[in-house]
């Protein structure tokens, strides 16, 4: 319209560049299955960084994850709660970033259980993300979220900017994480990044998770317990991808903004099953379909073009992926042998959760 002034375009703002190579990174939950794997590689790729892990040890916490570099002089572990401020403000004096793994992650114990999920995954990341605000010097605080933080969707894509629509007090708790990462950004101006990665798998997962517990139980010829009629769909992550993902957007993230992280590789999960029971030569009467739990979301899928943006690709293909993850396990039976048969947590989840559907 005349005399009205022509509307200009914000300025972008310019990317961080920031730098691993000679820091020290706090990685919280690092016992845990990512975190772990994400302690391994970036040991193994950088040959001047210091990792300190954070993790308070709950049930999936397994500093076994962690043996064949628990001698390295870069490595540093401190048993600890990320809800303990004092513990947490004592940590960061001594680093230049956070990698934020730890939370409660399990759908299944979420739907019977929420208040830790609400404490930790929201409570602690609020006490970690008022340490960083009062600590010098902290470049980065990367916080791993998930793409279930939006929801199901029967088709197409979520982008980053999409309404966030959790179904589970999980998803629910990991929104709540993740909106305060971002509100400490814009409020003052916390150099916060994140990450919604699909399902991840590969070695070192806890065996309740759903490739884990099928592969387990089909190498002792017990049922694999699916829900409904394994018709929802995933999009499966290979751990080792999800790690080189986190490492680009550290390296190349803008601060304040989210990233989705997927292979864009969706599968049912009776597919699935079936694929690891042809892998480990087992019949597919293992199967044992069981009624659906509670809210259960039907398919997650995430537009990942902005990730790729700086740079990634997924480079793990599934197939090969599983079976070197189903290999993993039959090459380490003593692992998972001691999580099954030895801890009362574990049997504890698996009656609760499975045997009232039996």
């Amino acid at each position: 319209m005349p005399g009205t002034k022509p509307k200009r375009k914000k300025a972008a703002r310019p990317r961080d560049l920031r730098t691993l190579r000679g820091k020290t990174i706090l990685v919280t939950g690092g016992a845990g299955f990512i975190g772990s794997n994400f302690i391994r590689y970036v040991l193994g790729r950088y040959e001047d960084i210091r990792v300190i892990n954070l993790d308070k040890l709950t049930y999936a916490g397994n500093l076994d994850n962690l043996a064949d570099i628990a001698g390295d002089p870069r490595y540093e572990f401190v048993r600890g709660d990320i809800r303990d401020a004092a513990v947490v403000a004592g940590i960061l004096g001594r680093v230049q970033g956070v990698a934020h793994f730890a939370a409660e992650t399990h759908v299944d114990r979420s739907i019977l259980s929420g208040g830790e999920f609400v404490l930790t995954d929201v409570h602690g990341t609020y006490t970690l993300l008022e340490a960083v605000r009062n600590a010098p010097g902290i470049e980065f605080f990367l916080h791993v979220s998930t793409d279930e933080v939006y929801g199901s969707r029967d088709a197409g894509f979520f982008k980053e900017t999409a309404a966030l629509n959790p179904s589970s007090p999980y998803s629910a708790s990991k929104v709540g994480a993740d909106r305060l990462a971002h509100a400490f950004h814009v409020t003052y101006g916390t150099p916060a990044l994140i990450v919604r990665p699909s399902n991840n798998y590969g070695p070192y997962q806890y065996p309740e998770k759903f490739i884990p517990l099928f592969t387990t139980n089909a190498m002792e010829d017990q049922a694999l317990p699916l829900y409904g009629k394994g018709r929802n769909v995933r999009d499966w992550l290979h751990v080792e991808d999800n790690c080189r993902a986190i490492e680009t957007v550290i390296l190349r993230g803008e601060t304040g903004q989210a990233y989705n992280v997927g292979a864009n590789d969706e599968r049912f999960n009776i597919d699935v099953a079936k694929r690891i029971l042809k892998l480990l030569g087992k019949p597919v009467d293992l199967i044992k379909f069981v009624p659906d739990r509670l809210g259960h979301d039907r398919r997650y899928a995430v537009d990942c073009r902005k990730l790729k943006a700086l740079g990634w690709k997924r480079e793990v293909d599934f197939e090969a992926g599983l079976e070197e993850t189903v290999r993993w396990y039959v090459e380490n039976r003593n692992w998972w042998l001691k999580i099954k048969t030895k801890s009362a947590e574990y049997k504890a989840f698996i009656e609760k959760n499975y045997g009232v559907r039996s």
